[in-house]
């Protein structure tokens, strides 16, 4: 198994502080005192933002998972492998010749 496992915890907490960071100064924007033109500017700035950010992670997190089921299904395969090995060793050793 992987080592990232173990800290999956930390990447979920931060991802809720950059989030929380961000509806923060979402918050902050409609409340400032600007015109409404430069506050609309303003919001879909910090929401490309957040869909480029969004995209990436989603994309970090697409390959992760695919490593890992990949290095998962090398581990079972090679499980199944040496179980097929075995059970034919032990086959091999039970049958009696025809004679």
């Amino acid at each position: 198994m992987s080592d990232d496992s173990c800290c999956s915890g930390s990447g979920g907490i931060l991802l809720a502080f950059l989030a929380g960071g961000l509806v923060g100064a979402g918050l902050a924007l409609l409340y400032a005192p600007v015109s409404g033109r430069e506050a609309r500017e303003r919001i879909g700035g910090l929401a490309g933002d957040l869909k480029k950010k969004t995209d990436e992670w989603a994309g970090d997190v697409k390959q992760k998972v695919e490593g890992l089921i990949d290095e998962e299904r090398s581990v079972i395969k090679a499980a199944y492998d040496a179980g097929r090995e075995a059970m034919a060793k032990e086959k091999a050793r039970f049958e009696t010749p025809n004679a």
